[in-house]
Order: C-alpha cells, then sequence, then structure tokens
C-alpha cells in the first residue's frame, strides 16, 4: 500500500512540475530575451542563456521613451484604484452581510448580476461619462470608473459571514455603533480576504490595456502597458526592448503577491470553511 501511495505522489509531483513549467516558460524566455541583442534574438530566439549578455535593451526602453513616467501612472492608477475598492467593497460588504433593511437581498442580487455584463458592453457608456465630466487624459477618468466592483464586495460578503456574530454583539454592548464595529471589529479579522482583494485589484489595474487606450491620448498619461505597444514600429516589433519592458512590468504584481501571499493562503482556507 505504502509503495501504490510513493507511485500516486510520484505521478502527481510530476504533473505539477510540468504544468509548472509550461507557465514559467514564457516568463524565463522573456527574462532571457530581454539580454539579447536583436541578431541573437533571431538566431537563438528559444535559447534561456544569452551568448552575449547586454543591458542594452533596458538602457534603449528608457531613453527612447518616457518608460519611467508610464510606470509612475500605471502604479499611482493601480494604487488608488485598489484602495478605492478595499473601501467600497468593506461598506457595502458589511451592509449586505450584517445590516438589515428593506429589500437588502434584492439589492445585492441585482448588484451581483452585474458581473454578468460583459466590461466591453460597459465601456462606451463609461466613456461618455468620463467624457462628460472631463476626466478624458486625466487620473480620475482611469480610476473612478472601477472605484467599485462586484466581485470584491461579494467576495468580502462572504467573508464576513463567516465572523460569529457574537464579536459583533459584544461590540455594540460595549457602546459600539456599526461603523466602529467595521473598523474596530471587521477589519483586524478581515486582512486575509483584503490582502487577497488588494492583490487582485491591483493585478487588474496594472494589467488594463483597452480603456486607458480609450480615456487617454496624450503621452503624458500613458500607462505602462499602452506604453509596451510603443515598441511596435513601421519596422517591426523591438523585442529586446519589449521583452525588458515585460519583465519591469511584471515585477509589481511579483512584488506585491510575495508579501501577501501569507494573507492570500490564509484567505483562500478560511473562505472555504463553513
Amino acid at each position: 500500500m505504502s509503495k501504490r501511495k510513493g507511485i500516486i505522489s510520484v505521478l502527481k509531483h510530476s504533473v505539477l512540475i510540468i504544468g509548472a513549467s509550461f507557465m514559467l516558460f514564457p516568463f524565463f524566455w522573456s527574462v532571457s530575451t530581454s539580454f539579447k541583442g536583436l541578431k541573437e534574438i533571431f538566431r537563438n530566439p528559444f535559447s534561456f542563456v544569452p551568448l552575449h549578455p547586454t543591458f542594452g535593451n533596458y538602457v534603449a526602453l528608457f531613453n527612447e521613451i518616457p518608460f519611467a513616467r508610464y510606470l509612475l501612472n500605471s502604479f499611482i492608477v493601480a494604487s488608488l484604484t485598489t484602495l478605492l475598492q478595499i473601501v467600497t467593497a468593506m461598506l457595502s460588504a458589511y451592509a449586505f452581510s450584517r445590516l438589515k433593511f428593506k429589500g437588502r437581498d434584492l439589492i445585492f442580487y441585482a448588484f451581483l448580476a452585474t458581473m454578468m455584463i460583459p466590461g466591453q458592453l460597459l465601456m462606451i457608456p463609461q466613456y461618455l461619462v468620463v467624457a462628460r465630466f472631463g476626466w478624458i487624459n486625466s487620473y480620475q477618468g482611469l480610476i473612478i470608473p472601477y472605484a467599485a466592483t462586484a466581485l470584491t464586495t461579494f467576495f468580502l460578503r462572504q467573508f464576513f459571514l463567516t465572523i460569529p456574530k457574537d464579536l459583533e454583539d459584544v461590540a455594540v454592548i460595549d457602546g459600539c455603533n456599526s461603523f466602529q464595529v467595521l473598523v474596530k471589529i471587521f477589519l483586524p479579522i478581515s486582512k486575509p480576504a483584503i490582502s487577497t482583494i488588494a492583490v487582485f485589484s491591483f493585478m487588474w489595474s496594472w494589467n488594463s490595456y483597452f480603456w486607458p487606450l480609450l480615456v487617454v491620448n496624450v503621452p503624458e498619461m500613458r500607462t505602462v502597458q499602452l506604453g509596451l505597444a510603443m515598441f511596435r514600429t513601421e519596422g517591426g516589433m523591438q523585442w529586446g526592448q519589449f521583452m525588458a519592458g515585460t519583465v519591469i512590468a511584471t515585477l509589481p504584481i511579483l512584488i506585491a503577491y510575495f508579501f501577501a501571499q501569507k494573507h492570500f493562503i490564509k484567505s483562500i482556507t478560511l473562505t472555504g470553511l463553513k
């Protein structure tokens, strides 16, 4: 029996290693390509070890276009969008999970139904609203339309439902109002769920392309994803510089996940328990 379990364990780990290799291959290939010259890229496109490593692609990345400005724009937009999504999700999730008012569940289901609407269908109405407010080529236009989402509210509401009602009752007896209960009781307990929301929100906002493409038409307001598109020229794609930009654009997401990994795993575990 132990031998059979050992074989099964080896097979499981083999499948996981193969799957991880397929997922990690594009990233390692991007890193390797970013240190290659243009000739070597076309001669040895799938070689993981550059024959003549060079930092020229990274130097050209910041010299030929204002890539540092694009990184700053993306960081501002992604950080503020994440912060607003957390604040709005906490308030709405607490209302839908703890407060009792007429039509609460109906409103929640209607709010949840907005997740079924394709994002592409909402872009034109959102653009018209943003243009009416004069927010084209501004941080407001990039941030405000996505300051609240049904997904973050739903996720945090499900987490709030797992918090014992006794904790809330004790806080009320001590004289706390609803907002104080949210800040003093729910907020400290919900750090794993909030960390998970922060990682997903930051990742989505950082990688957003189509919405910035609609509301930004001046170079100084471009985000990093629009900046990467600048390496497609009439002569073709500048692969070395493009891969260097891709590597740099990936680092903030990896760093965010690294610091939130512990809370991220904990939140997935807790929300899976009844």
